[in-house]
């Protein structure tokens, strides 16, 4: 498993709060469970992928087949921690993660994740869609995750429609959308003519916080 945080393009923060540290004065094991849990959504959303609608889409659900920790040091409260996660491997029906968790360059727990894919009513194994297979793998290669176009209302709208009411000043202006592996809109953008600033940054509220608002922003910026 890897063991330090370079090895990891993913991090996501969080502080110890008093209610996950237990009588020896150290954060209570299995907290570090659901900071790994709570780190997955984010990376999902790094990832552009709301994850319900995303499984939905996909047919099927994630299942935990395994979740082994080890331990190396304890975090205590009011901590700083960084959750690291990287696709280690997608098999035909499974994806094993990797994790860490850091006080700064210190690694405190090493985790190994297994999910299984499968029909979300019966239960048995699918095999992992091809689409979520190179998201996976190409996000902890650095590869890019998104699309992202910029153009006028005509060709833009349909997409930004969906993610907020049209206004009169649209036609005139131009617009960024971002774009997720399964062609969803996710963010856009619109900069009005002669106007130096881009307004009306939007994103899909299940990926607030993951940046693709600022990405549409910087597209037209640079266009």
């Amino acid at each position: 498993m890897p063991r330090a945080r370079a090895d990891f393009r993913f991090l996501h923060r969080l502080r110890v709060r008093w209610a996950e540290v237990d009588l020896q004065k150290i954060v209570f094991n299995p907290h570090y469970l659901m900071y790994l849990d709570t780190a997955l959504a984010d990376y999902w959303r790094a990832m552009g992928l709301p994850y319900e609608p995303t499984l939905a889409a996909l047919g099927g659900e994630l299942f935990v087949k395994k979740a082994t920790l080890e331990y190396h040091a304890s975090a205590v409260y009011d901590d700083f921690l960084d959750v690291g996660l990287r696709c280690a491997r997608v098999g035909n029906t499974s994806i094993q993660l990797h994790g860490g968790i850091f006080r700064g360059d210190q690694l405190l727990v090493g985790a190994e994740l297994v999910h299984v894919f499968a029909d979300p009513l019966s239960r048995t194994p699918l095999t992992v869609p091809s689409v979520l297979r190179q998201t996976l793998e190409g996000f902890d290669t650095g590869a890019s995750v998104v699309d992202v176009q910029t153009g006028v209302w005509a060709d833009l709208g349909d997409a930004v429609r969906t993610l907020r009411p049209p206004e009169a000043q649209d036609h005139g202006a131009r617009h960024a959308v971002v774009r997720n592996r399964l062609g969803l809109a996710i963010a856009s953008a619109r900069r009005l003519p002669h106007a130096e600033a881009v307004d009306a940054v939007v994103e899909l509220p299940l990926l607030a916080g993951a940046g693709w608002g600022d990405a549409a922003a910087r597209a037209l910026a640079a266009a």
